[in-house]
């Protein structure tokens, strides 16, 4: 009994030893004003480095999985708070609701969009990889296939009843869809009376002022909590568990980059005239945090410091399309993934599909993408409603639950960056994108808010 528990501390205080000594070494990197960008980066590889150790010689990894935690609920804190202060900041700086319909039309289009695409890309790449092959339909003993929820139940749970219990219960639509009532209110009463809502105004923008700065309190953290997130992960799949689906994981990171880089980089460069690769750069602390946390909720804070920071897209498109992305636009979660799933299923059970499927299930993604907005696990959900559409037996889900965390890591950080995009795009049709801000080589206010 003795010598189990001085096992456990022993391994529990190196796996500890080495965290403390890694924080050490990240802290010195940002006194020593080395970017954070490198620093986040530094930070993912000694993280993956340290969870691989820690997998092979059996070491206890809760002192990282804890510090990992500990970042994602201090950011997960701030996610309440600025959707309802931003969307109602953002809103009512309109001068009239048709202004905010056809920002809202932009951007729900390029949501939709991008999401067809990117079905199309995954159900490409799968074909050519043929992630299926060679693997027996033996589904793990721990699946439990998730029920799909009818459309007047997602109806339901989109309008608000109580906002407060649902900030509380971490429903993010009902939030949103209350503070863009207060925000129209806002903009109504205050066409007729300005003198009335002006300290409504002045109290939500003083408020979001305060917000930006507690953001920035806590993306300071981001390079510690990127070890931590991808530590734990690395150590608790470690590469023995990968190894048989690695063609799924081949076959979806192939589709996740090639959208990534080719329709995200083509829609900045042709659309929005924008170097692609600047921008990909300015991007990259919403890519990263994005891939650790494989929350969009909880990367949104951190994407709208870049959206606005960085990108110099005007707070009020920023603070309207990036909290409607985190809750509706789902490229990697809703298009890619259903689609390799889809194939993959079929060709575990051998069964067939033929060009009318394919151009059901492409529909289909970008369908279910909008009835999951705000329904917690949108990939499952998303992936349930396509190989339904397409009769393909369900439990073939859970062939690929093993690896499903690693691949939904890449998955958010395309989402997150969608997001991204979009905004761009639509500061830009709207003319609030400040292209000579973002072109001009100057020092970066995110860089020196978190170095």
């Amino acid at each position: 009994m003795k010598n189990n528990l001085w096992t456990a501390l022993e391994t529990n205080w190196v796996s500890l030893l080495v965290s403390i000594v890694i924080i050490g070494v990240l802290y010195f990197m940002a006194k020593k004003r080395i970017g954070f960008g490198y620093r986040v980066l530094i930070a993912l590889g000694l993280g993956l480095i340290a969870g691989i150790v820690f997998n092979s010689y059996k070491l206890d990894y809760k002192s990282v999985s804890t510090i990992g935690t500990i970042y994602v609920n201090l950011i997960k804190m701030l996610v309440m708070p600025l959707v309802f202060v931003l969307v109602i900041n953002s809103i009512a700086q309109l001068s009239s609701i048709g202004q905010l319909r056809k920002i809202g039309v932009k951007t729900i289009t390029w949501f939709l969009v991008t999401t067809g695409i990117a079905a199309i890309i995954g159900l490409i790449i799968a074909l050519i990889v043929d992630p299926g092959s060679g693997i027996e339909a033996a589904v793990p003993k721990d699946y439990k296939p998730r029920d799909i929820p009818t459309f007047s139940q997602v109806i339901l749970d989109l309008v608000p009843s109580n906002p407060v219990s649902d900030a509380a219960g971490g429903k993010v639509v009902p939030v949103l869809i209350f503070a863009v009532f207060v925000a129209i209110a806002i903009i109504h009463v205050g066409s007729k009376k300005p003198d009335v809502v002006a300290p409504a105004k002045a109290l939500i923008q003083s408020l979001a002022q305060i917000m930006h700065q507690v953001v920035k309190y806590v993306i300071r953290l981001t390079p510690y909590g990127v070890y931590a997130l991808v530590g734990a992960m690395a150590a608790r799949y470690g590469l023995e568990t990968l190894a048989p689906l690695v063609k799924i994981i081949v076959a979806s990171y192939i589709a996740l980059i090639l959208h990534f880089v080719f329709v995200f980089g083509g829609l900045v460069s042709l659309v929005a005239k924008v170097n692609p690769i600047k921008f990909f750069k300015k991007a990259y602390p919403t890519v990263a945090v994005a891939f650790t946390t494989r929350s969009s909720y909880a990367t949104l804070p951190v994407n709208l410091e870049v959206i606005t920071k960085r990108l110099r897209v005007s707070p009020r498109i920023a603070s309207f399309v990036a909290p409607l992305g985190a809750t509706m636009n789902f490229n990697g979660c809703g298009g890619i993934w259903p689609a390799i799933v889809a194939v993959f299923v079929a060709k575990v059970y051998n069964v067939q599909l033929g060009l009318s499927d394919y151009i059901v299930l492409v529909l289909v993604a970008v369908i279910s993408s909008i009835g999951v907005a705000g329904v917690p696990g949108p990939a499952t959900i998303s992936t349930t409603v396509v190989l339904t559409a397409l009769g393909l037996p369900l439990e073939g889900m859970g062939l690929v639950i093993a690896v499903e965390s690693v691949i939904d890591m890449g998955r958010t950080a395309v989402n997150a960056t969608g997001t991204t995009v979009t905004s761009l795009l639509v500061a830009n049709a709207e003319g609030e994108f400040d292209r000579a801000s973002f072109d001009r080589d100057e020092e970066d206010p995110l860089e020196t808010s978190v170095a």
